[in-house]
């Protein structure tokens, strides 16, 4: 009986031994690989970390800056350029806008604004919407300002981009189109928010009721 399972047991090692002769070098490749995969992955972990934590570095020395519109720029320039696809880019572009907003640079806060709406994170474009609208309205580029609202798909924006849809078509001279715009405000925004009731003296100091 013993020599019996001893044949056995022979014939199924011997077996292995020849699919292994066969195959072993396939098994070493896809050991291979899967560690050079892991190794990767976690290469890939490291790198994106480092690099969230040099943005977040630039991001940081940018918000010490005040009241220096070019040296804003510049730092948001070096953020955008190094790292595009961060939070931190789309952070420094809005903060560059607004620098060169207060600073009477209206082309500068465009430019920046119009980056944010087409390569910033998507959580940035709403409000990027509203502020390259209100600077186009500055410039008077009315229908431009318009158009850049008429993209808004976002309904925690609607009220907003409606109350300035009103002053836009209410700098063209367009009293009905700014007085439906403001209607639209107030329906499209909450009780309790603060722009209602100055969407309300608006509407009412051009003779509509909300």
């Amino acid at each position: 009986m013993s020599g019996s399972y001893d044949f056995e047991e022979q014939e199924r090692i011997a077996a292995i031994q020849n699919w292994w002769e066969d195959n072993a070098k396939f098994v070493y490749a896809a050991v291979a690989a899967f560690v050079l995969s892991l190794g990767g992955w976690r290469g890939w972990q490291y790198w994106s970390a480092v690099q969230t934590a040099d943005a977040a570095a630039m991001a940081a020395e940018l918000a010490k800056v005040t009241g220096d519109a070019k040296r804003t720029a510049d730092i948001a320039q070096a953020l955008i350029d190094k790292h595009p696809g961060t939070f931190f880019a789309s952070e420094a572009a809005l903060a560059s806008a607004k620098a060169s907003f207060e600073a009477g640079d209206l082309a500068g806060a465009q430019s920046r604004l119009a980056w944010v709406m087409a390569d910033g994170r998507e959580e940035h474009r709403g409000i990027a919407r509203l502020r390259l609208a209100a600077v186009l309205l500055d410039l008077k580029k009315h229908d431009e300002a318009l158009k850049v609202l008429d993209g808004n798909r976002d309904e925690a924006w609607a009220a907003m981009a409606a109350d300035l849809k009103g002053d836009i078509h209410f700098a063209q001279g367009h009293i009905d189109e700014a007085r439906a715009a403001y209607k639209l405000a107030l329906d499209k925004s909450d009780a309790r928010s603060p722009l209602r009731n100055i969407t309300e003296l608006k509407l009412g100091a051009l003779g509509g009721k909300p």
